[in-house]
């Protein structure tokens, strides 16, 4: 059994992890996260309290960091400025979070021989052709194209080189695009379905050609959980369920999902330097570690967080008007 530090544990991906472990291991898990808007408390609402633990607290802050190290023995960082939108348009918070913090983290690691696993992204890549036969693997070389994929690049190179310098025993993960319970609806997947729910069409950026490679947070959360258990140290490992659709099939998935015509949607400015494809190739892992996602069937995926959504309208509720207003605010 161990005691398990999750930094960022109260936004999606983390929350997800959280409650996968307590589910599915004896390990104990702490909570670290600063409750930024897209932090919810209500996403660790019904824990064991005799397993479970959360503090309030900036990565960022060195003591706090300190302390809680001493009595964790594996930790999994997933706090992270994460929006693309947003960093395009104020990048500093991404450069405080995402390389300040992982560099804070990881010197506390490095003090305390802790196992550290950290969370990252297949942004890092960078996009590929929508014709282009070829997906991202451990060797594609990094790329990125905006502040927070930038940041996220930048934070990983920190970790490798830590383990280099220091001996650090670090392992990384880059994912691609996740979905499932717990999503800010500011996030793609969960605006469409809120919007529909609330009356409102859902918005596409410029065609909706853009293709992404999405996955359950639920397979995720069993990919950390393998690579944090039988990963070998200083390994990257890249985790996809096979998942690449582009962004009008999933519009309309949804909108079919939920009983509506499929084009009842409407089309909005793109985003700057909106990447075109990712496609992640995550035989690396199923060999090495024999991971594999359970939820291998996309519309299954999608048709149960849909059903989470209704289910659970008080907890995105509170959030839904102020996301709405920052894209209005950006003509989106």
């Amino acid at each position: 059994m161990s005691k398990i530090l999750v930094t960022g544990g109260a936004g999606f991906i983390g929350s997800n992890f959280v409650h996968y472990v307590l589910e599915n291991t004896e390990n104990t898990v702490t909570v670290l996260d600063s409750l930024t808007y897209a932090g919810n408390r209500a996403s660790l609402e019904g824990l064991p309290a005799d397993r479970f633990e959360f503090v309030k607290g900036d990565i960022c802050d060195t003591a706090l960091v300190e302390e809680l190290f001493i009595r964790h023995d594996q930790v999994v960082h997933y706090a992270a400025e994460s929006h693309n939108d947003n960093s395009l348009h104020d990048p500093r918070p991404f450069l405080d979070t995402n390389i300040i913090g992982t560099y804070t983290l990881l010197e506390a690691a490095r003090r305390h021989d802790t196992r550290f696993h950290h969370i990252s992204t297949d942004e890092v890549y960078g996009d590929l052709e929508l014709d282009d036969p070829q997906r991202f693997t451990e060797l594609t070389p990094y790329n990125p194209s905006s502040p927070y994929s930038s940041t996220k690049a930048g934070s990983d190179l920190l970790v490798r080189a830590w383990v280099r310098s220091f001996g650090v025993r670090a392992t990384i993960s880059n994912c691609s695009n996740n979905y499932g319970p717990y999503q800010h609806v500011e996030k793609f997947i969960p605006r469409q379905i809120t919007n529909v729910l609330t009356g409102e069409r859902p918005k596409l950026y410029g065609a909706g050609e853009n293709v992404r490679d999405w996955i359950h947070a639920n397979d995720h959360s069993s990919a950390v959980l393998a690579i944090l258990d039988r990963g070998v140290v200083g390994e990257t490992y890249l985790i996809g369920a096979d998942g690449e659709r582009n962004n009008v099939a999933v519009v309309e998935l949804i909108l079919s999902l939920l009983g509506q015509p499929a084009d009842a949607y409407d089309h909005v400015v793109d985003r700057a330097g909106h990447d075109r494809r990712y496609a992640i190739d995550s035989s690396k892992l199923r060999r090495e570690l024999g991971w594999l996602p359970a939820y291998s069937n996309f519309e299954r995926g999608l048709a149960s967080t849909i059903d989470w959504y209704r289910q659970n309208e008080s907890w995105w509720r509170p959030q839904k008007a102020a996301a709405e207003a920052r894209y209005k605010q950006q003509g989106q």
